[in-house]
Protein backbone atom coordinates (compact mmCIF):
# COMPACT_ATOMS: atom_id res chain seq x y z
CA UNK A 1 0.00 0.00 0.00
CA UNK A 2 1.31 3.57 -0.89
CA UNK A 3 2.00 6.26 1.51
CA UNK A 4 -0.77 8.26 0.21
CA UNK A 5 -3.27 5.39 0.68
CA UNK A 6 -2.28 4.16 4.22
CA UNK A 7 -2.45 7.91 5.49
CA UNK A 8 -5.83 8.13 4.86
CA UNK A 9 -6.27 5.06 7.51
CA UNK A 10 -4.26 6.81 9.95
CA UNK A 11 -6.55 9.40 10.77
CA UNK A 12 -5.47 9.41 14.05
CA UNK A 13 -2.19 11.13 13.06
CA UNK A 14 -1.30 13.75 10.65
CA UNK A 15 1.14 12.27 8.54
CA UNK A 16 1.03 13.92 5.18
CA UNK A 17 -2.36 16.11 5.66
CA UNK A 18 -4.13 14.27 3.04
CA UNK A 19 -6.19 12.92 6.19
CA UNK A 20 -7.99 15.96 6.82
CA UNK A 21 -10.67 17.26 4.69
CA UNK A 22 -11.63 20.98 4.07
CA UNK A 23 -14.12 20.87 6.86
CA UNK A 24 -11.73 19.65 9.33
CA UNK A 25 -8.89 22.08 8.26
CA UNK A 26 -11.81 25.19 8.32
CA UNK A 27 -11.91 23.64 12.18
CA UNK A 28 -8.28 23.68 12.89
CA UNK A 29 -8.18 27.31 11.42
CA UNK A 30 -11.22 28.32 14.29
CA UNK A 31 -9.34 26.45 16.89
CA UNK A 32 -5.98 28.30 15.58
CA UNK A 33 -7.26 31.88 15.72
CA UNK A 34 -8.96 31.04 19.48
CA UNK A 35 -5.43 29.77 20.76
CA UNK A 36 -3.77 33.41 19.13
CA UNK A 37 -6.30 35.59 20.97
CA UNK A 38 -7.26 34.09 23.96
CA UNK A 39 -4.14 31.51 25.35
CA UNK A 40 -4.22 31.82 28.80
CA UNK A 41 -7.55 30.04 28.16
CA UNK A 42 -5.63 26.70 27.38
CA UNK A 43 -3.15 27.52 29.98
CA UNK A 44 -3.77 23.70 30.65
CA UNK A 45 -4.99 22.10 27.28
CA UNK A 46 -2.68 19.59 28.19
CA UNK A 47 -1.38 19.31 31.50
CA UNK A 48 0.31 15.87 32.08
CA UNK A 49 0.54 14.89 28.74
CA UNK A 50 4.15 14.49 27.61
CA UNK A 51 5.09 15.06 23.73
CA UNK A 52 8.07 13.55 22.30
CA UNK A 53 10.01 15.52 19.71
CA UNK A 54 12.10 12.99 17.73
CA UNK A 55 14.43 15.08 15.21
CA UNK A 56 16.64 13.29 12.50
CA UNK A 57 17.20 16.71 10.60
CA UNK A 58 18.17 20.11 12.61
CA UNK A 59 15.59 22.30 13.15
CA UNK A 60 15.12 26.15 14.65
CA UNK A 61 11.26 27.15 13.90
CA UNK A 62 9.77 23.94 14.39
CA UNK A 63 11.66 22.66 17.56
CA UNK A 64 10.98 25.74 19.18
CA UNK A 65 7.75 25.84 18.28
CA UNK A 66 6.53 22.80 19.66
CA UNK A 67 8.41 23.23 22.81
CA UNK A 68 7.09 26.82 23.56
CA UNK A 69 3.63 25.62 22.49
CA UNK A 70 3.52 22.76 24.22
CA UNK A 71 4.69 23.83 27.63
CA UNK A 72 1.91 27.22 26.86
CA UNK A 73 -0.61 24.46 26.89
CA UNK A 74 0.79 23.00 30.10
CA UNK A 75 1.98 19.84 28.45
CA UNK A 76 6.04 19.06 28.59
CA UNK A 77 8.17 17.71 25.70
CA UNK A 78 11.26 15.64 25.32
CA UNK A 79 13.47 16.06 22.30
CA UNK A 80 15.14 12.96 20.83
CA UNK A 81 18.19 14.25 18.96
CA UNK A 82 18.51 11.45 15.77
CA UNK A 83 20.69 13.84 13.94
CA UNK A 84 23.57 11.69 14.05
CA UNK A 85 22.10 8.53 14.27
CA UNK A 86 19.02 8.27 12.31
CA UNK A 87 15.88 5.76 13.39
CA UNK A 88 15.85 2.25 13.08
CA UNK A 89 20.01 2.34 13.17
CA UNK A 90 20.93 1.61 16.58
CA UNK A 91 17.49 -0.65 17.28
CA UNK A 92 14.62 -1.20 14.77
CA UNK A 93 12.06 1.46 14.52
CA UNK A 94 9.40 -0.74 16.17
CA UNK A 95 11.23 -1.39 19.15
CA UNK A 96 11.54 2.42 19.30
CA UNK A 97 7.91 3.37 19.30
CA UNK A 98 6.85 1.12 20.96
CA UNK A 99 9.58 2.22 24.17
CA UNK A 100 8.29 5.23 23.57
CA UNK A 101 4.59 4.63 23.79
CA UNK A 102 4.89 3.71 27.88
CA UNK A 103 6.44 7.47 27.94
CA UNK A 104 4.41 9.80 26.06
CA UNK A 105 1.21 10.62 24.51
CA UNK A 106 2.08 11.49 21.18
CA UNK A 107 5.26 12.09 18.73
CA UNK A 108 6.20 14.93 16.74
CA UNK A 109 8.69 13.66 14.36
CA UNK A 110 10.67 15.42 11.79
CA UNK A 111 12.58 12.47 9.42
CA UNK A 112 13.85 11.87 5.95
CA UNK A 113 11.90 9.20 5.07
CA UNK A 114 8.23 9.86 5.06
CA UNK A 115 7.96 6.13 5.45
CA UNK A 116 9.67 6.28 8.44
CA UNK A 117 6.44 8.09 9.94
CA UNK A 118 4.40 5.43 8.57
CA UNK A 119 6.10 2.71 10.56
CA UNK A 120 6.29 4.65 13.97
CA UNK A 121 2.29 5.28 13.70
CA UNK A 122 2.22 1.07 12.49
CA UNK A 123 3.67 0.51 16.48
CA UNK A 124 1.77 3.30 18.14
CA UNK A 125 -1.90 4.00 19.57
CA UNK A 126 -1.34 7.30 20.15
CA UNK A 127 -0.60 10.49 17.38
CA UNK A 128 2.19 10.56 15.40
CA UNK A 129 2.81 14.29 13.76
CA UNK A 130 5.07 14.94 10.44
CA UNK A 131 7.53 17.99 11.33
CA UNK A 132 8.89 17.64 7.79
CA UNK A 133 9.71 14.50 5.90
CA UNK A 134 10.81 14.04 1.91
CA UNK A 135 7.53 14.05 0.95
CA UNK A 136 5.31 16.86 2.95
CA UNK A 137 5.59 19.72 5.61
CA UNK A 138 2.10 19.40 6.33
CA UNK A 139 2.64 21.72 9.18
CA UNK A 140 4.07 24.24 7.57
CA UNK A 141 1.69 24.83 4.56
CA UNK A 142 -1.28 24.70 7.07
CA UNK A 143 -0.04 27.35 8.44
CA UNK A 144 0.34 29.19 5.40
CA UNK A 145 -2.57 29.39 4.18
CA UNK A 146 -3.46 30.44 7.92
CA UNK A 147 -1.25 33.17 7.00
CA UNK A 148 -3.00 34.02 4.14
CA UNK A 149 -6.32 34.33 5.55
CA UNK A 150 -5.34 36.38 8.01
CA UNK A 151 -3.89 39.10 5.55
CA UNK A 152 -6.56 38.18 2.90
CA UNK A 153 -9.34 37.12 4.51
CA UNK A 154 -10.96 33.48 2.78
CA UNK A 155 -8.45 31.95 0.35
CA UNK A 156 -10.83 30.51 -1.70
CA UNK A 157 -10.45 31.69 -5.16
CA UNK A 158 -6.66 33.24 -4.04
CA UNK A 159 -4.22 33.24 -6.97
CA UNK A 160 -1.13 31.36 -5.42
CA UNK A 161 2.21 30.90 -7.35
CA UNK A 162 5.07 28.51 -6.31
CA UNK A 163 8.77 29.28 -8.11
CA UNK A 164 11.29 26.76 -7.54
CA UNK A 165 11.89 22.96 -6.23
CA UNK A 166 8.96 20.38 -5.97
CA UNK A 167 9.21 19.21 -2.51
CA UNK A 168 8.38 18.61 0.50
CA UNK A 169 6.80 22.07 0.97
CA UNK A 170 5.27 22.01 -2.32
CA UNK A 171 3.32 19.15 -1.79
CA UNK A 172 1.41 20.19 1.02
CA UNK A 173 1.01 23.60 -0.15
CA UNK A 174 -0.88 21.84 -3.19
CA UNK A 175 -2.57 19.69 -1.22
CA UNK A 176 -3.87 22.58 1.55
CA UNK A 177 -4.43 24.37 -1.54
CA UNK A 178 -6.93 22.00 -2.91
CA UNK A 179 -8.82 21.80 0.28
CA UNK A 180 -9.18 25.56 0.67
CA UNK A 181 -10.56 26.33 -2.72
CA UNK A 182 -6.99 28.35 -3.87
CA UNK A 183 -5.74 27.92 -7.22
CA UNK A 184 -2.00 26.77 -7.37
CA UNK A 185 0.08 27.49 -9.95
CA UNK A 186 3.83 25.94 -9.53
CA UNK A 187 6.71 26.48 -11.90
CA UNK A 188 9.77 23.96 -11.30
CA UNK A 189 12.18 22.67 -13.70
CA UNK A 190 11.23 19.40 -15.85
CA UNK A 191 13.47 17.47 -13.41
CA UNK A 192 12.20 18.60 -9.90
CA UNK A 193 8.48 18.75 -10.84
CA UNK A 194 6.27 17.54 -7.39
CA UNK A 195 5.53 13.91 -7.24
CA UNK A 196 2.33 13.14 -10.05
CA UNK A 197 0.78 11.14 -7.14
CA UNK A 198 0.06 14.05 -5.11
CA UNK A 199 -0.74 16.30 -7.87
CA UNK A 200 -3.50 13.34 -8.73
CA UNK A 201 -4.78 13.74 -5.58
CA UNK A 202 -4.83 17.02 -4.96
CA UNK A 203 -6.45 17.34 -8.21
CA UNK A 204 -9.50 15.40 -6.93
CA UNK A 205 -10.04 17.59 -4.18
CA UNK A 206 -9.41 20.40 -6.08
CA UNK A 207 -12.77 19.94 -8.46
CA UNK A 208 -14.66 19.45 -5.34
CA UNK A 209 -13.17 22.81 -3.89
CA UNK A 210 -13.43 24.83 -6.93
CA UNK A 211 -9.86 24.85 -6.89
CA UNK A 212 -7.34 24.63 -10.00
CA UNK A 213 -3.58 23.32 -9.75
CA UNK A 214 -1.37 23.91 -12.90
CA UNK A 215 1.95 22.62 -13.06
CA UNK A 216 4.20 24.65 -15.02
CA UNK A 217 7.92 25.54 -16.35
CA UNK A 218 8.02 29.18 -16.70
CA UNK A 219 8.02 31.31 -13.53
CA UNK A 220 6.60 34.15 -15.18
CA UNK A 221 3.69 32.73 -16.38
CA UNK A 222 3.24 31.34 -12.78
CA UNK A 223 3.93 34.80 -11.11
CA UNK A 224 1.68 36.83 -13.23
CA UNK A 225 -1.28 38.25 -11.51
CA UNK A 226 -0.47 36.10 -8.70
CA UNK A 227 -1.39 37.40 -5.06
CA UNK A 228 0.51 35.53 -3.29
CA UNK A 229 4.25 33.90 -4.60
CA UNK A 230 6.39 31.12 -2.46
CA UNK A 231 9.39 30.20 -2.95
CA UNK A 232 11.60 27.47 -0.71
CA UNK A 233 15.42 26.75 -0.79
CA UNK A 234 17.03 24.63 -4.08
CA UNK A 235 18.84 22.43 -2.29
CA UNK A 236 17.14 20.81 0.75
CA UNK A 237 18.58 18.68 4.13
CA UNK A 238 19.51 15.09 2.27
CA UNK A 239 19.72 16.44 -1.47
CA UNK A 240 23.30 18.23 -0.77
CA UNK A 241 24.87 15.22 -3.09
CA UNK A 242 23.09 17.20 -6.17
CA UNK A 243 24.24 20.56 -5.16
CA UNK A 244 26.01 21.03 -8.55
CA UNK A 245 23.29 20.23 -10.94
CA UNK A 246 20.22 22.16 -8.69
CA UNK A 247 22.38 25.51 -8.55
CA UNK A 248 22.48 24.98 -12.82
CA UNK A 249 18.99 24.21 -13.25
CA UNK A 250 16.87 26.81 -10.76
CA UNK A 251 19.13 30.37 -11.43
CA UNK A 252 15.88 31.56 -13.30
CA UNK A 253 13.43 30.90 -10.81
CA UNK A 254 14.65 33.48 -8.13
CA UNK A 255 11.85 35.21 -6.98
CA UNK A 256 13.40 38.97 -7.68
CA UNK A 257 12.15 41.98 -8.11
CA UNK A 258 11.60 41.82 -11.77
CA UNK A 259 9.93 38.54 -11.33
CA UNK A 260 8.04 39.82 -8.75
CA UNK A 261 6.68 42.91 -10.00
CA UNK A 262 4.78 40.50 -12.25
CA UNK A 263 2.52 39.40 -9.17
CA UNK A 264 -0.73 41.45 -8.11
CA UNK A 265 -0.63 45.06 -7.19
CA UNK A 266 -1.90 43.50 -3.33
CA UNK A 267 0.50 40.63 -3.57
CA UNK A 268 2.89 39.00 -1.00
CA UNK A 269 5.68 36.75 -0.49
CA UNK A 270 6.15 33.74 1.40
CA UNK A 271 8.96 31.38 2.17
CA UNK A 272 9.07 29.03 4.68
CA UNK A 273 12.59 29.64 5.98
CA UNK A 274 15.87 29.22 6.46
CA UNK A 275 16.09 31.48 3.10
CA UNK A 276 19.18 31.40 1.38
CA UNK A 277 19.45 35.10 0.40
CA UNK A 278 20.61 35.53 -3.30
CA UNK A 279 19.78 32.33 -4.57
CA UNK A 280 15.92 31.34 -4.43
CA UNK A 281 15.67 35.47 -3.04
CA UNK A 282 17.08 38.22 -2.98
CA UNK A 283 16.76 40.67 -0.17
CA UNK A 284 14.69 43.24 -1.95
CA UNK A 285 11.69 40.95 -1.97
CA UNK A 286 12.23 39.23 1.56
CA UNK A 287 12.73 42.47 3.51
CA UNK A 288 9.98 44.21 2.02
CA UNK A 289 6.45 45.40 3.52
CA UNK A 290 4.95 43.06 1.24
CA UNK A 291 6.90 39.85 2.84
CA UNK A 292 4.88 37.66 5.24
CA UNK A 293 7.58 35.63 6.26
CA UNK A 294 8.15 36.09 9.60
CA UNK A 295 4.11 36.29 9.96
CA UNK A 296 4.27 32.46 8.85
CA UNK A 297 6.99 32.07 11.66
CA UNK A 298 5.02 33.08 13.94
CA UNK A 299 2.01 30.89 13.08
CA UNK A 300 3.85 27.65 12.73
CA UNK A 301 3.40 27.80 16.98
CA UNK A 302 -0.98 28.47 17.13
CA UNK A 303 -1.28 25.80 14.37
CA UNK A 304 0.92 23.38 15.74
CA UNK A 305 -0.68 23.88 19.18
CA UNK A 306 -4.12 23.57 17.59
CA UNK A 307 -3.12 20.61 15.44
CA UNK A 308 -1.78 19.24 19.29
CA UNK A 309 -5.37 19.54 20.65
CA UNK A 310 -6.93 18.82 17.89
CA UNK A 311 -5.02 14.94 17.85
CA UNK A 312 -4.83 14.74 21.95
CA UNK A 313 -8.84 15.80 22.46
Amino acid sequence: MNALATSLMLTSSLLTGTEWDTAQVRDLYCLARNLKLHPRRYRTALSGRCIALVFEKPSLRARVTFEAGIASLGGSSTFLDYTAHHLGERESIADAAISLESRAHCVVARVFAQETLHELAGHVSFPVINALSDKFHPCQALSDFFTLEEHFGDVRGLKFAYVGDGNNVCHSLISTAARLGAHIRVATPAKYAPDPAVVGEANLVAQKAGATIEILRSPEEVVGGAQAVYTDVWVSIGHEAETADRLTAFPGYQINEALFSLAAPDAVFLHCLPARRGSEVTDDVIDSPRSLVFDQAENRLHVQKAILLTLLG
